[in-house]
C-alpha cells in the first residue's frame, strides 16, 4: 500500500512549494498517464503529489531515505544521477530535481543525465535555493554546495540542451520577512538545532524547522495565494527558484 499523505504536507514551506510547482506544471502537462522520474527523491516526499502526472519512479543516492521510500510503497532505486542511471534514453515525460541540484558537486552532470532520460518534448522541473548571500546554517545542515541566481540556473539548464520556459522565484510573499531574518540569524550566529542525516547516521532526512500551529496556518494561506500567482506570473524575488524547461 502506497502512502498518499505525509506529515511534511502540512508544513507551510513544503505546502507552498508543492502548490506552486503543481500550478506551474498543470499549465504545461495536460496528460496524466505519463512516466515521471523524481531525481534525488529522498524518502519520496513528493512522489504522491507527482503521481497526478502518471507513474512515478524515484532515484536517490542515500540508502537511508531509499529504505524509507520503499517502506512507504514507492518505486525507488538507489543510484547516483551525476552518473549514468539504469533508465533508457528518452524514457520519461517529466523529470523533477526538487531541492537537489544544490547538493551535488557536479550539477551539470546531473542536468545532463536528466536530459538523456527525458523524452523529446518532455519536461524538466527544478526547485533550488536562491542567492548565495542568503547562505545560512540551514544550508550547512542540508549539505548544500551552493545557492543559485536566475542567470546561473538558466545557464546550466540550457547548457545541456533544455529550453527554459518558466523561471520564477519562490517564497516571494514572505521574502520581506524571511531574508532579513536569515541575515539577522547569520549575524547573531543563531543555529537552530535540527535533526539531519548529514549529521547523524540515525536520520534519513533533515528535520523541518518547527512552526507554531497558528503561524503555520497563516503562512499556508500566504502560500496558497502565492501559488495562484505563480500559475501565470514569474515572481521578481524570493528565497528559492523554480524552473520549468522543455527538451527540444
Amino acid at each position: 500500500m502506497t502512502i498518499t499523505t505525509l506529515a511534511e504536507d502540512n508544513h507551510w514551506w513544503f505546502a507552498t512549494r508543492t502548490w506552486s510547482l503543481l500550478n506551474m506544471l498543470d499549465a504545461h502537462l495536460p496528460r496524466r498517464d505519463g512516466k515521471v522520474l523524481d531525481i534525488g527523491c529522498g524518502a519520496g516526499n513528493m512522489m504522491h503529489h507527482l503521481a497526478r502526472y502518471g507513474h512515478v519512479q524515484g532515484v536517490e543516492v542515500d540508502a537511508r531515505p531509499v529504505a524509507m521510500a520503499r517502506a512507504r510503497g514507492y518505486d525507488v532505486q538507489q543510484g547516483d544521477a551525476t552518473r549514468r542511471l539504469t533508465f533508457e534514453e528518452a524514457s520519461f515525460d517529466l523529470v523533477t530535481i526538487l531541492d537537489v541540484l544544490e547538493h551535488v558537486e557536479d550539477d551539470v552532470a546531473m542536468l545532463r543525465e536528466a536530459y538523456r532520460v527525458t523524452r523529446p518534448r518532455g519536461w524538466l522541473a527544478i526547485t533550488t535555493p536562491a542567492f548565495q548571500a542568503l547562505w545560512s546554517y540551514n544550508d550547512e545542515i542540508n549539505g548544500h554546495k551552493r545557492r543559485y541566481t536566475p542567470h546561473e540556473l538558466r545557464t546550466r539548464v540550457q547548457s545541456v540542451g533544455f529550453r527554459v520556459r518558466r523561471l520564477t522565484f519562490g517564497f516571494f510573499l514572505v521574502f520581506p520577512l524571511a531574508a532579513p531574518l536569515i541575515l539577522l540569524r547569520n549575524r547573531l550566529g543563531t543555529k537552530k538545532q535540527l535533526r539531519s542525516h548529514h549529521l547523524s547516521q540515525d536520520e534519513y532526512q533533515v528535520e523541518m524547522e518547527p512552526v507554531a500551529p497558528p503561524i503555520n496556518t497563516i503562512l499556508r494561506a500566504v502560500g496558497r495565494l502565492e501559488a495562484t500567482l505563480v500559475a501565470s506570473v514569474d515572481l521578481p524575488i524570493g528565497t528559492s527558484l523554480m524552473c520549468l524547461a522543455e527538451k527540444v
